[in-house]
């Protein structure tokens, strides 16, 4: 039976911004901007103010990790490190944020893990940073040696090695370069590491019960940093025996992930994942050692053993190996302040909170309000319900999408679109001009953006966008533009995310919705009609996924045999606040004629 777990914590919610806070009392050379809860950066106290001459380097993503990212912050690592909520990708005003808190003339690199979310919250950040002036570089990190070649655009997960990564360019950035050298420094690193995880417990997340999924004699291979399941599961072995394993799967010749032969030089760093003790990660590192020098004939340069890149409490481990040369132990070797490498924390305390630079040109008043209560016109009052609706239907679907996504994902569905609904409500009241239809959608967009995070936080704002612009070139607003409007949004979302119909995703409800709803509208039928079909399409789209394989987001990394007879979480939410938007307009309707 599954147990909540303890926490030595305060309010679940408070977690991330009170380790910030933690640490930066703890360490002098670290700052944080002050934006909380929304906005979670930590920077080098050094280098704010936009006077920095050198290249910055910026990492993050989500929090549970840590010391990653925020703890290798300092001279010779990362500039800045950019903080999403636990397991939740930061969000893109995060990311701005900390471009124009440490980027001067020489540019900023932006080195980031290969999940969905990053890529997106990361890359628009990029693209904004852009048209403000600011020089941009990203460097992607895909070391997961766990899996079979990816299927769909996924790719390989970012794992521990990403921080061998962060040295390298760090110790380049420090030594001048410029901001094309430093990128090809870090990309290089990038294709030269390769890692994998083993699991002995799942982690729990703060605030949720503690999942039963490993037995007490059973270890997970090949698992994610995210609480996912992994590539198997099998009995309790020694370490010995785990770590011959580990070694033979990231040196594999089949997969070819790592170019190193025998004869190659290398680092090794074993990592532990939360909860394993140091002399459990000692003894794994004097296993791989001499298994790497002996029977690979690879000559072990450094090894790096302690805690750099967990989630959360899991005990278990990673071991990364890296081919080394003559340039990567050099920017290896060269000093660091960064406290998770770890380093003194000598010097002089500067005010712990550094204000949040102010965008050139913001788009939005995030304090504008409404004044007094609106006089909704038909159209409006219609609008109103279907969002309460929308919104209470996610409330209540909670605790199911959570189940679901703990089965194929990590756990965490129900709380996000829980969070973005109860937000959403909440803004409502006060900030949306419900008689226009379009600004209430673009409102909505910028409400999940603040709260949701994560890969659904940025898809649902890109679906409330690319809505917007398509509703606002009309005056008159009917159900035509509406579909029009789901149209332009289905393809905004598979254009920046990469999904289309059958990759098990949330488009596996929306896309057969848009089609009935156009095709019921063209045959003649009335609105509400068409929109009462369009939603038991989207119903049968998000439950066919229960025999779909998945093609994007963390279900691709989990065996296709997991996720038999369990529908995708995304889906199954979009179909019910679609279907739930459908039944408040049609009792609506029904009861301003009765």
């Amino acid at each position: 039976m599954a147990l909540q777990g303890k926490k030595l914590i305060n309010n679940p919610d408070d977690v991330v911004t009170e380790f910030i806070e933690g640490l930066v009392e703890t360490y002098p050379g670290l700052q944080y901007l002050d934006g909380f809860p929304e906005i979670k950066v930590v920077l080098r106290a050094d280098a704010v103010g936009g006077a920095y001459d050198k290249v910055a380097v910026i990492s993050g993503g989500g929090s549970g990790h840590e010391p990653a990212h925020a703890g290798f912050v300092g001279p010779g690592m990362l500039t800045a490190a950019v903080s999403g909520d636990v397991f939740a990708s930061p969000p893109v005003d995060s990311i701005l944020a900390a471009i124009r808190a440490v980027t001067g003339t020489m540019g900023c690199l932006l080195i980031i893990k290969n999940y969905t979310g990053d890529r997106l919250n990361f890359g628009l950040a990029a693209e904004q940073a852009k048209s403000e002036g600011y020089k941009i570089e990203m460097v992607i990190v895909g070391d997961d040696c766990a899996l079979p070649p990816p299927r769909g655009i996924a790719g390989r997960r970012g794992l521990a090695g990403t921080i061998l990564v962060h040295k390298v360019a760090g110790a380049a950035a420090d030594a001048g370069l410029s901001l094309a050298d430093v990128a090809a420094e870090a990309k290089h690193a990038s294709e030269a590491v390769g890692t994998m995880g083993v699991a002995l417990s799942v982690c729990t997340l703060p605030g949720q019960v503690t999942s039963d999924r490993l037995g007490p004699e059973q270890i997970e291979l090949g698992l994610g940093i995210h609480g996912e399941p992994g590539a198997a599961v099998v009995e309790l072995q020694t370490v010995d025996v785990v770590v011959e394993h580990v070694l033979k799967q990231i040196l594999s010749q089949e997969t070819q992930y790592l170019p190193i032969t025998r004869g190659s030089n290398a680092v090794l760093l074993i990592n532990g994942l939360g909860a394993t003790p140091v002399m459990e990660l000692m003894i794994a590192a004097r296993k791989a050692v001499p298994e790497l020098q002996l029977e690979y004939g690879i000559a072990v340069d450094r090894v790096y053993t302690g805690t750099f890149m967990t989630s959360l409490d899991m005990a278990g481990l990673s071991i990364t190996i890296m081919r080394s040369d003559e340039n990567i132990l050099q920017r290896l070797d060269a000093p660091t302040k960064a406290p998770a490498w770890p380093v003194g924390s000598e010097g002089n305390r500067p005010p712990a909170k550094f204000p949040v630079p102010v965008p050139p040109s913001p788009s939005m008043k995030d304090d504008e309000i409404l004044s007094e209560r609106q006089e909704l016109s038909k159209q409006g009052c219609m609008l109103e319900a279907a969002i309460e609706a929308a919104a209470k239907e996610l409330i209540d679907l909670k605790d199911n999408l959570n189940d679901w996504d703990s089965k194929v994902g990590d756990g965490d569905c129900g709380t996000t679109m829980y969070r973005g609904a109860t937000a959403i409500l909440e803004d409502m009241k006060t900030r949306y001009h419900l008689n226009d239809a379009a600004g209430t959608v673009n409102e909505i967009g910028s409400t999940i953006r603040k709260v949701m995070g994560g890969t659904s936080g940025i898809l649902y704002d890109i679906l409330c966008k690319a809505a917007y612009a398509s509703l606002k070139q009309n005056k008159n607003i009917t159900a035509y533009e509406w579909a029009d409007a789901l149209e332009a949004s289905i393809a905004a979302v598979s254009k920046y995310g990469g999904a289309r119909a059958g990759y098990r995703t949330m488009l596996d409800a929306l896309i057969p919705a848009s089609t009935v709803l156009k095709q019921s509208l063209k045959a003649g039928d009335d609105p509400v009609t068409a929109f009462i079909a369009s939603s038991e399409a989207a119903l049968a789209g998000a439950e066919s996924t229960k025999q779909m394989q998945a093609k994007a987001g963390r279900s691709s990394y989990i065996s296709p045999d997991h996720l038999v007879s369990i529908p995708d979480p995304g889906a199954m939410a979009a179909a019910a606040w679609y279907r739930a938007a459908a039944l408040s307009v049609k009792n609506k309707l029904h009861a301003s004629e009765s």
